[in-house]
């Protein structure tokens, strides 16, 4: 995500390394690579002349600051404005009612029944809500079958009228049925169409009259950059939508969407889709944003992602397993199993500061566990609890349980071995003092 504008920005910066201040003369290069790069991230050219403008407006006009070297400066300046563009603060989401009522719109393929299905499990897990989904869009069953079987996946009831074609009805009903059965959030999935027409508008506008949404969610897919802008203005124009979701962002995508729909519709993105899983749904943060643009990283949101996988009761049984040096292979299934529930690795790792260019070019794949995955399904029980039982005879029967070699079993036994001697001497130099004063949590 990204990465090719991170690439180019970083660039733009490096003009500026050795000079002692910031002049018309040497930032005039470094402001039009900035805006090549955002006109290849498919950002629309007047847009990126006047980001620029700003650019050059604060870099000139602001205090020198002696300690602060001009490429600094200017990626301070450059992360200020990304950021303003981007919506500046975190927009607030409404999911307050008797019930709440949530309007999906979007095209078709969008992702927006996945993403009503996400929001669902969103506000389910993290609001403590008991939301309903509504199923309609009446013109393509398979668009219904998707969402009932989303809902029995999340254990959130999906409610659907087999037979009806009037989704603004249905719409009437499933509020009723919430109002009846204690639900607090109604989301409501909307048909969409291949492209923008008439009669979609027509129809959506009609089932916003009649249910009057605390929440209008337009859901448009990143990787069609400066269309999804252009699509965003028409919903908009006939909508006046609450705020947009934007999906795939974990995708091969070059961004423009994400940059600029704020700028074009004046609604500033609520949520992001960042993966394929159903709890691969977080809430935008432009200040952070321009900070993983930038190859800042984004360490708020790895510790966020890491407490929401934290077991405090299980960390303490963890740790004193460590100290005593059992640590065994249970345990580590159980340390990979919680590292995969918080998202891609690879967007993971880009998140820690300085790792997203060193990771740039490092092929991860999520499925790089599956190897170590199958030489530990291949031990015993007796094995798995008691590393040391492995010899020579058993190596080769692991090596051919789990399709392996026994040179890559050898290899992954001895990285286990060393992992473990790391966290035993980072566990006797924490118990010794050397982390005193950190905080509880």
């Amino acid at each position: 995500m990204f990465e090719n504008l991170s690439d180019r920005l970083e660039g733009a910066f490096k003009v500026l390394k050795g000079q002692h201040k910031i002049t018309d003369v040497n930032i005039s290069s470094s402001l039009k690579e900035i805006r090549r790069a955002l006109v290849d991230a498919d950002v629309n050219y007047k847009i990126a002349k006047e980001f620029t403008d700003k650019v050059k407006d604060k870099a000139m006009g602001g205090a020198v600051i002696t300690a602060v070297q001009p490429g600094q400066q200017m990626v301070k300046i450059v992360q200020d404005e990304l950021t303003a563009l981007m919506g500046g603060t975190v927009a607030e989401f409404n999911a307050d009612g008797k019930p709440a009522v949530i309007l999906m719109a979007g095209l078709q393929g969008s992702g927006k029944t996945t993403h009503s299905g996400k929001l669902a499990l969103f506000l389910k897990s993290k609001k403590n809500k008991k939301p309903l989904l509504v199923a309609c869009d009446v013109y393509r069953p398979a668009a219904i079958n998707q969402l009932k079987v989303l809902g029995e996946q999340l254990g959130v009831e999906v409610y659907t009228e087999e037979g009806n074609q009037n989704p603004v009805k249905i719409a009437e009903n499933a509020i009723a049925h919430a109002k009846a059965t204690g639900k607090d959030v109604v989301i409501v999935d909307t048909a969409g169409r291949l492209a923008v027409d008439e009669a979609m508008m027509t129809e959506i506008a009609n089932i916003k009259k009649a249910i009057n949404p605390q929440e209008i969610l337009f859901v448009v897919d990143s990787m069609t950059g400066q269309d999804a802008v252009n699509t965003a203005k028409a919903f908009n124009d006939r909508l006046n939508f609450d705020g947009v979701i934007l999906t795939k962002l974990d995708g091969d995508t070059r961004g423009g969407a994400a940059l600029t729909i704020k700028y074009t519709v004046d609604k500033p993105i609520k949520f992001v889709g960042t993966g394929e899983k159903m709890d691969a749904l977080e809430v935008f943060h432009p200040d952070r944003m321009s900070q993983r643009i930038l190859g800042m990283g984004d360490i708020v949101s790895f510790v966020e992602r890491a407490q929401e996988q934290y077991d405090e009761a299980q960390a303490a049984k963890l740790q004193a397993k460590i100290s005593k040096n059992t640590f065994d292979f249970n345990d580590f299934l159980s340390q990979l199993n919680q590292i995969r529930k918080m998202g891609n690795i690879k967007d993971l790792l880009g998140m820690i500061p300085g790792m997203g260019k060193a990771i740039k070019d490092v092929d991860i794949d999520d499925n790089s566990f599956k190897k170590i995955e199958a030489i530990i399904f291949s031990m015993t029980p007796e094995e798995r609890t008691n590393p040391d039982l492995i010899n020579g005879k058993r190596r080769e029967r692991l090596a051919k349980g789990s399709g392996n070699t026994i040179q890559e079993v050898n290899q992954f036994l001895k990285q286990f071995e060393e992992m473990k001697k790391m966290m035993r001497n980072f566990t006797k130099m924490s118990a010794a003092g050397g982390m005193k004063g950190l905080p509880k949590r």
